[in-house]
């Protein structure tokens, strides 16, 4: 599926951070008092039905940086299907704001205004923002704090945006992801084999997804090489930061993502956060590494990669170089592989054989001397594989077991390069604790 992006566009401090995480009931963006805290664009996955992306606020172009957020808002519209301009509801709008709406009403693409904070005594009427240009019935007021209008804006936004429907096509979907200067559009053009993405040593010259369609052993499949994510430079202690909103919608509408990553430089957290998202999408993955012409020790970079993504010992790790095109086609078996593995389905007496054996192996344990007994267990759906476990007082399951079943059911099916999730059904309470893996 590829999921529709509803873009949070507004000057800093207007609270965007506060609404995206509102909106995903977690701390995903960074919110402070200092003004600027979002530099680059935060994304968060709303209820399987679109994706948020809270960009910087837009400030004075004085140096290339500025000029640089400026660039991503601008991109933010252009990728979008709906746009939130969110500003401070206690402050009288200003000159920027209105410059900034008449670059969203520009775009022609639909525009709701967003006066956030109007839980505050200060908040002014919503006569005060009809400057902007923007009709009074998609005029929102919200508060991020204390949740009020939430629920309304999430109806008009739904209500919006283009229904999800699930890709009913035989076409494998392949997105090459990556850090920039990885490699990803001379791969691309290796496995295209004619020059179609613009190869260049400068940083983030794919600023839009690049398609080419082939064929191979008989299945139709389609590479997107996707506009890389940009180094973090100057950041906050701890803060992962995303940009390239093409990028992440990629990740959504593919079925495997070739996470790229180059053999001559350390491993970041950045290519490990980026291997979270394409994990948590639930998506097969194939680690790609590139450059391996110059790389001299490529045990020892086996070895580090192993260790940085511990996580994933179910992908497989492909070596490649597009200069001497080893390995390219490598990637097109292993995809086929790997579809393969995320359409298994399993019979539930093989499933229980699983679940039994593991039992009898390491007896689960929970929290506070519980005694959790698993009873069952079924497969609910594919791509990606799903498994609910039912029992009693699963809800206090260690992590350690869930963990452990995982690797039993990997063992007597490895599901290559496949996440796999989990739900554990307390069928006495009614609740259901879900966990990916």
């Amino acid at each position: 599926m590829k999921l529709p992006i509803v873009a949070l566009i507004g000057q800093t401090n207007a609270g965007k951070s506060s609404l995206l995480n509102r909106f995903a009931h977690k701390n995903i963006a960074i919110v402070a008092r200092e003004e600027g805290t979002t530099r680059d664009s935060v994304t968060a996955r709303i209820d399987d039905r679109f994706l948020m992306v809270d960009t910087a606020g837009l400030k004075d172009a004085s140096d290339d940086f500025e000029a640089s957020i400026q660039t991503q808002i601008a991109d933010a519209i252009d990728s979008a299907e709906l746009i939130l301009l969110t500003l401070d509801s206690t402050l009288y709008p200003s000159e920027k704001d209105k410059r900034i709406a008449k670059m969203t009403l520009k775009s022609r693409k639909p525009v709701f205004l967003i006066l956030n904070k109007s839980d505050l005594g200060a908040s002014l009427d919503t006569n005060e923002f009809r400057s902007l240009g923007i009709k009074p019935e998609e005029t929102f007021c919200v508060s991020a704090t204390t949740g009020q209008g939430i629920n309304d804006l999430k109806s008009a936004i739904t209500e919006n945006i283009p229904v999800v429907r699930e890709q009913k096509t035989d076409t494998l979907k392949i997105a090459l992801i990556g850090r920039p200067n990885v490699g990803k559009s001379s791969l691309f053009n290796s496995l295209a084999k004619k020059q179609q993405a613009i190869v260049s040593s400068k940083q983030g010259t794919t600023r839009d997804i690049n398609r080419v369609e082939l064929r191979f052993k008989g299945r139709d499949l389609e590479i997107l090489d996707t506009a890389g994510l940009r180094k973090p430079g100057k950041r906050e202690v701890g803060i992962e930061k995303f940009s390239a909103i093409r990028t992440l919608s990629a990740i959504e509408e593919s079925d495997i993502c070739a996470l790229l990553v180059d053999g001559t430089e350390p491993h970041s957290k950045l290519d490990q956060s980026l291997a979270g998202q394409i994990v948590e999408a639930g998506k097969g993955i194939i680690v790609v590494l590139t450059k391996t012409d110059l790389v001299e020790n490529t045990d020892k970079i086996l070895d580090e990669l192993e260790y940085d993504f511990n996580f994933l010992p179910f992908a497989p790790v492909l070596l490649t170089s597009s200069e001497t095109g080893a390995n390219v086609t490598k990637l097109f078996e292993l995809a086929l592989e790997i579809d393969k593995a995320r359409h298994t389905e399993l019979k539930t007496s093989d499933l229980n054989k699983v679940l039994n054996q593991a039992i009898l192996e390491h007896p689960p344990a929970g929290l506070k001397n519980t005694r959790p007994k698993p009873k069952y267990i079924v497969q609910t759906d594919t791509c990606p594989p799903w498994f609910v476990v039912h029992g009693h007082g699963l809800s206090t399951l260690h992590w350690s077991w869930k963990r452990f079943l995982e690797n039993k059911l990997r063992e007597a099916c490895p599901f290559i390069g496949t996440p796999i999730m989990f739900s554990y059904r307390d069928d006495k309470s009614g609740k259901s604790d879900a966990s990916e893996a």
